[in-house]
Order: C-alpha cells, then sequence, then structure tokens
C-alpha cells in the first residue's frame, strides 16, 4: 500500500497542523481523561472531510491509548477493563458495521452529535453523582460500545462509566485507555472487512498516532502539577463549538 498517496493534493502546512493538533490533544487527554478522538475531527474534517474520520481515529487510537496505558499503567484496574469489554465488543461491532453504511454528510452529523452530547452527559453524571455497581457498569459498557464503533469522540461514555463505577483520576485514565486499545483493534477489523481501510486513512492515522505518542507522557507530568478542571473546561468548551459547527455544516 502507497501511504504517501494517503497525503495527496494535502499540504504541508495541514500535516503540521494535524500532528500539533494530536499532540496536544493527547496531553489533554492524558490530563482530562478524554480529548484526542473528540479534537481531531474538528481539524481533520475540514481537510479531508468527515467519511474517514472515524477509521483514522480508530487506527490512531492505537498509538494514543497505549502510550497513555504506559504512563499511567500502575493504576489499571484490571476487573473493570474485562468487564467492560465483555459487555462493549458485541455492540462494538454492531456499530462499526453500521458507520460503513453512513454517507459523508451522515458522518459528520453523527461526529458532531456525539461531540455535543458528550459534555452535558459527563456535567450531569458528576453532578448527581451516580454510581455503578457491576451490573449498571456493564449496562453503560453496552451502551458505549454501540456508540463508540460508530463515531468519534464517544470515548468520554466510558471516562463517565469508570467514574461513576468509583475510580477517580490516573486510574480512569489508564483503565480507559486498556479499553480504547481492544475496541479499536475491533473497530480496525470491522472497518478492514468492509474495505474502508484507504492509503488515506492509513496515512494520516500514522501521522496523527506518531505525533501523539509522546503528549501522554508530558500529560503524566503535568497530572500532578495543574488543576485537572481547568484542562476540562477548556476541552468541553472547544467539543461544543467544533460539534455543532460539524453539524451546521452538514446541513447547509
Amino acid at each position: 500500500m502507497d501511504f504517501a498517496a494517503g497525503f495527496a493534493d494535502i499540504s504541508l502546512w495541514q500535516l503540521v497542523v494535524v500532528a500539533v493538533v494530536a499532540f496536544c490533544a493527547n496531553v489533554l487527554g492524558g490530563v482530562a481523561g478524554y480529548g484526542t478522538g473528540a479534537l481531531m475531527p474538528l481539524v481533520l474534517v475540514p481537510i479531508i472531510g468527515a467519511a474517514p474520520v472515524v477509521p483514522i481515529i480508530a487506527i490512531s487510537a492505537l498509538f494514543t491509548n497505549f502510550s497513555r496505558a504506559a504512563a499511567f499503567h500502575r493504576y489499571l484496574d484490571w476487573p473493570r477493563v474485562r468487564l467492560a469489554l465483555i459487555a462493549a465488543i458485541p455492540t462494538c461491532v454492531l456499530g462499526a458495521w453500521g458507520y460503513t453504511f453512513l454517507t459523508g454528510k451522515g458522518a459528520a452529523i453523527a461526529i458532531g452529535a456525539m461531540l455535543v452530547l458528550s459534555v452535558p452527559l459527563r456535567w450531569m453524571a458528576r453532578k448527581r453523582g451516580f454510581r455503578f455497581g457491576d451490573a449498571g457498569f456493564a449496562a453503560g459498557s453496552t451502551l458505549y460500545g454501540l456508540l463508540v464503533g460508530g463515531t468519534a469522540g464517544s470515548g468520554v461514555i466510558m471516562l463517565t462509566l469508570l467514574l461513576s463505577a468509583g475510580l477517580e483520576g490516573a486510574a480512569v485514565v489508564a483503565t480507559d485507555a486498556v479499553i480504547s486499545i481492544v475496541i479499536s483493534v475491533i473497530k480496525i477489523s470491522v472497518f478492514g472487512y468492509a474495505g474502508v481501510l484507504t492509503p488515506q486513512v492509513i496515512a494520516f492515522a500514522l501521522l496523527i498516532g506518531l505525533s501523539a505518542m509522546p503528549g501522554a507522557f508530558v500529560a503524566r507530568i503535568l497530572v500532578e502539577r495543574m488543576p485537572v478542571h481547568v484542562h476540562t473546561a477548556i476541552l468541553d468548551a472547544v467539543v461544543l463549538v467544533g460539534g455543532l459547527s460539524l453539524i451546521a455544516g452538514a446541513l447547509r
């Protein structure tokens, strides 16, 4: 496969912008718990369109989440990892397969809606102090699998579930990272079977993944030195504005 062909008609400055945003998004993701899947569509869609975004994020997530798992591995909660994956994998396959039938316009609306909904979902869970037992966590993971299979930015749902199950801080980041690695492998397998892993998808995924990896280790340094709520508030604002702009653009 000619990966260089994936950058055809893409300018050097656009590639630099993608690389810089990928690094910054993984720094924010390592601090706030999510970020790369939510922020990367905002820069990718104007450059290459909405349709290839979810496959690109799925592949690049292997790099970003491996780096987070390595940086925060001491805080992993393996029982939650196992329970989440048992519940989420079957519905993830369904969600990823459904995404392959979306048009470019449909993909933009799906991505934008997920970005917008992710913010109030997290606010509501935090405000009401939800706490899930194993049954509630498994049920939530089933819904998470369906949504994460076909959208970008829906990783916030798993973060909310982990927080509601009693995990905090670095444990949330580490546990979510390992879950996301397996989910990404499932999505990539479905997208490969459906024939949507084009040279452009592979090329951009590698660019994002390799650019983002150092960000997780920068994030580990920041976690104990900067207030998480500041980064989370900034990220929420960017996600809301970006999601609404994607929906508005698709409906024109």
